[in-house]
């Protein structure tokens, strides 16, 4: 069992009373920051996140008060929240990139704090940066808009108010230690995790406000570039009611003749039943192209387009989720969005459409799905509308250039703007 010194113990009980104080004060900050380690690392002269752990210098630590520490676990923890860690560009300008990454960061805390700029200050460093050029606070924009809001020479044009802090090192922005972030691009699985955590915190900050005095419904503590993170990857285009309302009703039920229109019973012919909508949605089988063409925003995309669907039904909604790109891997089945987020992506080779069909032929004969709906950019040549074997086939394909010579097609915009 590892032993612990005095001073370590005394640090790791003074991180926890600080997180602990947050959990009064910023909730939401506080319930994520419950998911990551703490750590003492001297290779830091600062304190650094690497998406699984908050480490500090020991000496630097020591010169924070418990306010200034607060601060910093915050702007940690947004970091890792909003996926900066892991959203690397190759052809970006680092340093240019951890500013609109700490701007984005120190902006969003400081709404938090309902604009106490004595909050993002450190003794001696003055306010951390938190404005674009021209003084517009940075929670207004996304990372990536604040980084081409500012000039590829940033740090002349960003001396003045609001903006005291401008670099610690080539590769750092303020206090804050990049250099140990992953440098990797867009992590899928991670984000799916911590998207998770951040709604699940939103969760519990609703029932906190529930059994407050206050009441309301907590929306309003969440850092408002953490609401935008969320409505961009959980709420989805389509209108998954009327989709496959439409498409079940038409290419499967065959206009719903089962049941019959009740007001034509004693007719000699069974008329369409228009009237009933679809209450309950069994055996569809959901493929993800997960091949190297898709990148990681549009699975993420992908993943927030079914969870919609689940979602407007209510629960009454099941079925498989499968990924392919050479090859389709075994689909695996779900019931609930809680199914859904344990599935993990696989996939990251060729396209082949035929596969997916294969697969449905050899494993899933004695069960096949109701319909088959495949999420896919379509770059790859469509396979004969036979390899269905009869099955109803939706393509929702997420550009405009590509359209499929068979089956229905459905559209999603990449950037999560509009539908067609």
């Amino acid at each position: 069992m590892a032993q612990f010194d005095k001073e370590t113990f005394e640090t790791v009980r003074r991180l926890q009373r600080v997180r602990l104080k947050l959990l009064l004060s910023q909730p939401f900050y506080a319930q994520l920051l419950m998911h990551m380690k703490f750590a003492l690392d001297y290779r830091t002269e600062t304190a650094y996140t690497d998406g699984e752990r908050i480490a500090f210098n020991p000496a630097f630590l020591s010169l924070l008060t418990d306010r200034n520490l607060q601060f910093v676990l915050m702007h940690e923890i947004m970091h890792v929240a909003l996926g900066h860690v892991w959203r690397e560009h190759e052809d970006w300008n680092h340093l240019k990139a951890n500013m609109a990454a700490d701007i984005v960061v120190n902006s969003n805390i400081l709404k938090s704090v309902d604009g106490d700029i004595s909050f993002i200050t450190i003794a001696g460093d003055g306010p951390a940066m938190h404005t674009v050029p021209g003084g517009t606070e940075g929670y207004l924009y996304s990372y990536e808009e604040v980084y081409h809001l500012l000039p590829d020479q940033p740090v002349e044009s960003l001396k003045g108010a609001g903006n005291r802090r401008l670099i610690q090192g080539p590769e750092n922005s303020g206090f804050d230690d990049h250099t140990f972030w992953p440098q990797t691009d867009l992590d899928n699985e991670q984000m799916q995790v911590w998207l998770g955590r951040m709604i699940d915190a939103t969760e519990v900050i609703k029932s906190m406000r529930r059994f407050s005095s206050k009441g309301g419904s907590g929306r309003g503590l969440l850092p408002l570039g953490v609401e935008r993170l969320i409505e961009q990857y959980t709420r989805p285009q389509i209108d998954w009611r009327m989709m496959l309302n439409d498409f079940i009703q038409q290419e499967i039920n065959d206009y719903s003749f089962t049941p019959p229109d009740r007001r034509y019973g004693e007719s000699e012919f069974f008329l369409p039943d228009f009237n009933e909508t679809i209450d309950r949605v069994d055996n569809i089988l959901f493929e993800i192209d997960t091949s190297g063409s898709v990148g990681d925003r549009e699975i993420v995309q992908a993943f927030s387009e079914i969870r919609g669907a689940i979602d407007q039904f209510g629960g009454r909604l099941k079925g498989w989720l499968g990924f392919f790109d050479a090859r389709a891997y075994q689909p695996e089945p779900f019931e609930s969005i809680e199914d859904l987020a344990a599935i993990r992506p696989r996939g990251g080779g060729g396209t082949d459409f035929k596969c997916v069909f294969r697969r449905v032929r050899e494993s899933m004969k004695d069960n096949p799905p109701a319909s088959i709906i495949i999420l896919t950019d379509g770059f790859a040549p469509f396979p004969k509308e036979n390899e269905a074997m009869g099955i109803p086939v939706l393509w929702l394909i997420n550009n405009e250039s590509i359209t499929a010579p068979w089956g229905k097609v459905a559209r999603i915009k990449p950037d999560g703007k509009e539908k067609t």
